[in-house]
């Protein structure tokens, strides 16, 4: 990664050496918050993937570019909701004027950065912004490791009902005949499962065909407690380094194993990556043949499921190895995943993906996705300091 070291030696040395000082001049002294944040908007440049809009009649629309740079400061200081970026808008001379307001007189209401905000969800404004960032920063560079992982993302609205879901799913289930089928005259017809599906479609069929909807989810803990929640799984691929570089959300009640090769084929479009780092909860001989078929190493912890006896081998022999401190190598590069959970940490405890007050997938995607351009970015100006 010296190419990758290099170029962002020279963008921090710009923000450092020029940016920051004439800055300073402008306003008043930056706090190290603000100098974050400045460094951020440089690099993400969220300014220059805005939609154009070509308005005919009616009353001026407040100006975008401001506005998507204020989430990303929500963002950056893990603000609660618009209206506290607001109150801090008007009150941070600094933070008005970086994000581009010159007096309080010109910042807009709560209900124009509320339809500012559903804009940018519908136009997937942070996903342009994210794949720029990852394309001109780590596209060309060949990474070690790629971890996979979910993360759970506690929504505001209600789940929806079974019927709902029944109304929601494309393809209704097939009533079966009551009774025994009769020998020789009727043979059952496996249906071919979502990960069998998704060899042959597209990347954009694959992730049109998840569920997206509200819903309860369940996850077992290190300590095999299952803990319980209503809204959404965020399912992300980390690189070395903490850096996010793909992202799907989807419902909370779907298996992690059912985004795997959807999340592996849309990372194989922005990085080229050797190894594939996931848990247990990928062992599927689909996923493993998936990132076999994609050049890469599949590292996957074996689950053996519900069989008794495979369990106690697999306790035996890791409680053997502790004992003689002994590693397979796979296993110290398997030991590079902790990047996918560091990243999760960092989105609730830093960057907003706790702190979700919006409704419907798009918004809620849109909300995240603030937390995952600014981590990535974060992350990647750590590698110059």
């Amino acid at each position: 990664m010296s190419g990758l070291l290099k170029n962002l030696s020279v963008f921090w040395n710009r923000i450092q050496g020029s940016l920051i000082p004439f800055l300073e001049k402008e306003l008043d002294s930056l706090t190290e918050k603000q100098q974050q944040l400045v460094s951020i908007l440089e690099i993400i440049r969220i300014e220059d993937h805005l939609p154009l809009v070509w308005q005919k009649e009616g009353r001026p629309m407040a100006e975008r570019s401001p506005i998507a740079r204020a989430f990303v400061a929500k963002a950056v200081y893990n603000m609660n909701s618009t209206r506290d970026l607001l109150e801090r808008l008007h009150t941070d001379s600094n933070l008005r004027r970086i994000c581009g307001w010159e007096s309080i007189g010109l910042i807009p209401s709560e209900s124009t950065f509320s339809r500012a905000f559903a804009e940018f969800a519908t136009s997937q404004l942070l996903v342009k912004t994210h794949n720029a960032l990852i394309e001109h920063t780590v596209g060309k560079e060949i990474i070690s490791h790629s971890s996979r992982d979910s993360t759970a993302i506690e929504g505001c609205e209600k789940p929806v009902s079974k019927k709902e879901k029944l109304e929601v799913q494309s393809e209704k289930p097939v009533k079966k005949k009551k009774g025994r089928p009769k020998n020789g005259v009727e043979k059952k017809v496996e249906e071919p499962t979502r990960l069998q599906k998704q060899i042959g479609m597209t990347l954009e069929e694959m992730i049109n065909e998840l569920p997206k909807y509200c819903d309860v989810g369940g996850k077992k803990d290190s300590k095999g407690n299952t803990m319980y929640w209503h809204g959404y799984k965020l399912h992300l691929d980390t690189i070395d380094g903490c850096i996010p570089v793909s992202a799907i959300l989807t419902s909370a009640s779907l298996h992690d194993s059912q985004v795997a090769i959807p999340l592996a084929a849309m990372t194989a479009q922005k990085i080229t990556n050797l190894y594939d780092l996931m848990d247990s909860a990928y062992d599927m001989e689909e996923i493993h043949a998936h990132s076999r078929s994609l050049g890469h190493v599949p590292l996957i912890d074996n689950n053996p499921r519900r069989n008794v006896c495979a369990k106690e081998n697999k306790e035996a022999e890791a409680k053997a190895r502790k004992t003689l401190n002994w590693k397979f190598a796979e296993d110290y590069r398997y030991d590079q995943r902790t990047t996918a959970e560091r990243a999760n940490s960092r989105l609730k405890c830093e960057f907003g993906a706790e702190k979700v007050k919006v409704r419907g997938a798009n918004k809620v995607f849109c909300h995240l996705m603030l937390g995952v351009v600014v981590l990535a970015a974060d992350q990647l100006l750590k590698l110059v300091l």
